[in-house]
């Protein structure tokens, strides 16, 4: 195993890593020696799983944080950071990985539950604009390192519509003007920003989405490898944008499907 991070003295936060594309990126990243931070929020009943698999990460010799928070809250973001700051000391944040999936699935039309305006702002602060203020906190701070990557999740949800999936679809679209944003002015500074768009993936946000058996089997005929996307080839790809030698990709929505998007 190359361990290109180790003794750099740097860290990842993983917004949402208890679970699915976060948790897999933690565990890529510190097999390769890099430090790892994770913030999620998760009940009590979810935390034995959790733990078990913080330990995992733990036991490759990194350094380790988590926080089990409302990461959404401005002041509960300003405590981690002093925490973080407090704790890392001379040491640096090479990378920020978004991956949190806190939205609303409601149909428009026909039926009870409709979706609402509201709807639309919680989804959208919660898969969009927290990325933004999570980096400017951590760029206010002066944690970044000098070659710093944010990393962000999208999907094809971007140009495509499906039932009851409004408000993440619009997330998504701001999620990605948003990294474009970071990625222009946030350059001068060193900070590289790009989206992944993964295929389907069988996590747990996906099994929120009403006939997500339908969407895992349509990404498998689709792809040219007959199998869906697993959070393991997005955690590879998380690993290669935070090499040294992916500093020139800037600004980009990649994506990181076996080539689902062919057909």
């Amino acid at each position: 195993m190359n361990k290109d991070f180790a003794n750099k003295n740097e860290w990842a936060l993983i917004l949402g890593g208890s679970s699915g594309l976060g948790l897999a990126s933690a565990k890529k990243l510190a097999l390769h020696g890099m430090n790892i931070i994770i913030v999620h929020r998760n009940r009590k009943s979810e935390m034995n799983q959790i733990e078990a698999d913080f330990m995992k990460i733990k036991e490759t010799g990194i350094g380790f944080l988590s926080f089990n928070i409302d990461l959404l809250k401005p002041e509960k973001r300003m405590k981690v950071i002093a925490e973080i700051t407090n704790v890392i000391g001379e040491e640096r944040i090479k990378a920020i990985v978004h991956s949190i999936a806190k939205g609303n699935l409601k149909p428009m039309i026909d039926a009870e539950n409709i979706l609402k305006n509201d709807d639309f702002h919680l989804t959208i602060d919660a898969m969009a604009i927290s990325l933004y203020d999570w980096v400017a906190s951590i760029f206010k701070a002066s944690l970044f390192a000098e070659d710093a990557r944010v990393i962000s999740f999208t999907s094809e949800g971007n140009t495509k519509a499906w039932k009851n999936y409004a408000a993440v679809s619009t997330a998504k679209v701001a999620l990605e003007a948003i990294t474009r944003s970071i990625a222009l002015e946030f350059a001068p500074y060193g900070i590289k920003a790009n989206c992944l768009q993964p295929g389907a993936v069988d996590t747990q946000s996906l099994r929120m989405i009403p006939g997500h058996e339908q969407i895992i089997a349509h990404s498998q005929q689709r792809n040219p490898f007959n199998r869906i996307t697993t959070p393991e080839d997005v955690a590879n790809v998380v690993y290669l944008l935070c090499k040294e030698e992916a500093s020139w990709i800037n600004g980009c929505v990649i994506p990181v499907n076996g080539g689902e998007h062919l057909n």
